[in-house]
């Protein structure tokens, strides 16, 4: 029977300093990239969450050498083979960025995971490679379970993908994509959604010696050597939401420690995002300073660039003095969970009134009411629990421990936040 988390409720104002893990984001492209490189690889404080955890027992199933050294890991490349099986979890980063690796591979590698993966969209990856030259079974489904038939090579060359569904397709074939005899040219067949993490990528690649040449339709990436690098991870911005956002839902501070200045990562836009409802944003030497002034503002705002942070905003929004409107997100509904519909059980549940869009939420806050929260396995369903529960007594988050995929121990660093050890699930 999964655990219950009574989310801890809180009447005065929180004041904390906050400390983050790495980068989920950065830490599964160092790994792929390190996996691949010309030599040995550091990576410095990666992610440990079972996301990364799966990704490196993926690469390690493929031949490659990854080892821990204190809180780095070593990644030494190695001749990549099968037959491997390749438990994906619920990541969306294995699912997709693992394969075109896999293709590289002699030998069958399957990619399977958790129920929910096997609805996750990824019929864009499979029909990119095939049309690269690669033989993919997956039953004509587009979704796993599947298996790549690895030659050792890929052809590689111009290709049209369809990433509408999730910008994962167009990272994981660009990442790949040098080890292509003729490298990629890839065009989209319509449009992206997180461009960010796209963007994320190319900076990545370069940084590794990568050709990376935009076009009119996409890129272009030139086949070579992948360089290894001691890649240093930068704290998980994205998993900084909840906790800046107690700092409006209580009207408090709080501050992310190390907040870097110049990122790649979409997480980055929370300052704007957290300023337009109401916080006081400042960049300290400490971090990044968020101050709730006791009145939060509705949000209306196209989150297509940044739909990880969607379940935290949406929560804020329910407890702001006004109605919001959320678009350019109607890809969450293919995350770890149909995310749209899964905030509109959890906000209603709470008082709130919602209304789905084709692409978003409307989100009008209502009477306030404790409830108990399903997860849906979702760790950001978990966050928007956590910041209901400081302005509603009596918020209960079920299966909180759905927070290993990216956070682990969430509910002790929330409970850190608030400088009283409650609220452990039971």
């Amino acid at each position: 029977m999964n655990p219950v988390w009574t989310t801890p409720h809180r009447s005065t104002p929180v004041d904390a300093v906050v400390a983050l893990p790495g980068s989920k984001s950065i830490t599964a492209r160092a790994l792929i990239l390190a996996a691949i490189a010309d030599g040995p690889s550091r990576l410095v404080r990666p992610l440990r969450a079972r996301d990364t955890d799966l990704m490196a027992a993926g690469l390690r199933a493929l031949g490659v050498r990854i080892e821990d050294d204190g809180d780095d890991q070593v990644v030494t490349p190695s001749s990549l083979r099968g037959p491997a099986q390749v438990d994906a979890g619920l990541a969306g980063t294995v699912l997709r960025f693992l394969p075109p690796v896999a293709a590289l591979a002699h030998g069958a590698v399957t990619v399977d995971g958790d129920p929910r993966l096997r609805d996750r969209p990824n019929a864009g990856l499979l029909a990119a490679l095939r049309a690269l030259g690669v033989s993919v079974d997956d039953g004509g489904r587009g979704r796993a379970p599947f298996t790549v038939h690895g030659s050792g090579r890929v052809r590689g060359g111009a290709v049209d993908v369809d990433a509408s569904e999730s910008s994962q397709i167009v990272s994981g074939l660009l990442l790949a994509a040098a080890r292509f005899d003729e490298g990629i040219d890839l065009s989209l067949a319509g449009g992206v959604p997180s461009m960010p993490h796209v963007e994320m990528t190319v900076t990545t690649l370069r940084e590794h010696g990568v050709d990376v040449t935009p076009t009119d339709r996409g890129w272009r990436v030139a086949p070579g050597p992948v360089a290894a690098r001691d890649v240093v991870v930068e704290p998980d911005l994205s998993n900084a939401a909840p906790f800046l956002a107690a700092a409006l839902a209580t009207g408090g501070r709080v501050t992310v420690r190390d907040w870097p200045a110049v990122t790649t990562q979409p997480g980055a836009q929370l300052d704007r995002l957290l300023a337009r409802m109401g916080a006081e944003v400042e960049r300290t030497p400490v971090g990044l300073q968020v101050t709730g002034t006791g009145t939060i503002r509705p949000l209306v705002a196209d989150l297509g660039e940044v739909g990880e942070l969607t379940p935290v905003l949406a929560a804020l929004c329910a407890l702001a003095d006004g109605a919001s409107r959320l678009t350019g997100i109607g890809h969450l509904r293919g995350h770890e969970t149909d995310r749209l519909q899964a905030l509109d059980e959890v906000l209603t549940a709470v008082g709130a009134r919602v209304e789905q869009l084709p692409d978003g939420l409307v989100i009008e806050p209502g009477p306030r009411r404790p409830a108990l929260l399903d997860s849906y396995a979702d760790h950001r369903m978990v966050h928007a629990a956590a910041v209901l529960g400081l302005a509603i007594e009596g918020v209960q988050a079920g299966d909180p421990g759905a927070v290993t995929k990216t956070l682990p121990d969430f509910v002790d660093r929330w409970n850190g936040l608030l400088g009283d050890p409650v609220g452990v699930p039971h």
